[in-house]
């Protein structure tokens, strides 16, 4: 093992399980402990795969024998928390069976030049994971939000994520400036304004600018946009979801990005 022997807890009042609780089912609970819960092997495999090292690694009693040998060395400290303690932490409705606790990572500078997606006020925890996940296909590594966005590293927005949080450099709390500070094009989506995308030229570096569900992107970064750009609709829908919109987005750039390296 690394460090010492599991640790057994079968106490709901056990300091730790309090804090996991937090961290399972408070959207922001991670800001104040500085650390953050991954639930499910998917998740756990997706850290270890890019290198993060968990500082606890958490076991249904009921799967220790069989998560051991994969996950009982990884971490610095490993606990088998008593069944009925670990479905009642879950944030899931079928709660899984291991789960690791990780350091929050530091949030970083805003790295000029870099492709990125820029989400403005966007709330649903689901749509935020997703693009998230998009852009790490995508090829966009940075990922901005501003103030009012649904926080990045909650439990919601992890398991939508599906592992794209740790390929991404994630930058939280943003301003306008600090999206200007990107210093490449801003693409502005819009349901009603601008170039179609399957007509537009669209440059590469570039920040897509991707705004709240229901009032699209606020007024103070849409004056800084350098490009407007709306998805064509035949079928006449109002709107797209703006997960959707966004990988299509994305998708177009890559494609153009593709077609600009060939020359």
């Amino acid at each position: 093992m690394t460090g010492a022997d599991p640790q057994f807890i079968s106490s709901a009042a056990n300091a730790l399980v309090k804090d996991l609780r937090r961290l399972a089912q408070e959207s922001t609970a991670y800001r104040k402990q500085e650390r953050i819960w991954l639930e499910g092997d998917h998740l756990c495999r997706a850290a270890l795969q890019r290198g993060v090292k968990p500082s606890i690694t958490v076991v249904r009693e009921a799967a220790w024998q069989e998560h051991a040998a994969e996950f009982g060395h990884v971490a610095g400290k490993t606990v088998i928390l008593a069944d009925a303690l670990f479905d009642a932490l879950s944030g899931l409705e079928s709660p899984a069976r291991i789960g690791f606790v990780l350091p929050l990572p530091v949030s970083p500078a805003v790295q000029p030049g870099t492709p990125s997606i820029v989400l403005d006020g966007l709330q649903d925890a689901g749509n935020v994971g997703t693009i998230l996940r998009s852009a790490a296909a995508f090829g966009f590594s940075q990922v901005l939000s501003i103030k009012g966005t649904a926080a990045l590293w909650s439990p919601k927005v992890l398991r939508a994520g599906m592992g794209a949080h740790f390929a991404l450099r994630l930058v939280e709390g943003v301003s306008a400036s600090d999206v200007q500070a990107l210093a490449i094009p801003l693409l502005a989506t819009s349901s009603h304004r601008g170039d179609l995308l399957h007509e537009a030229r669209l440059p590469w570096p570039c920040a897509w600018l991707m705004g709240h569900e229901g009032q699209g992107v606020g007024a103070e970064l849409t004056a800084i946009a350098t490009q407007h750009v709306r998805i064509a609709q035949p079928g006449g829908e109002e709107s797209l979801n703006v997960s959707a919109a966004a990988a299509i987005c994305m998708h177009a750039s890559a494609t153009a990005a593709r077609v600009h390296a060939r020359g």
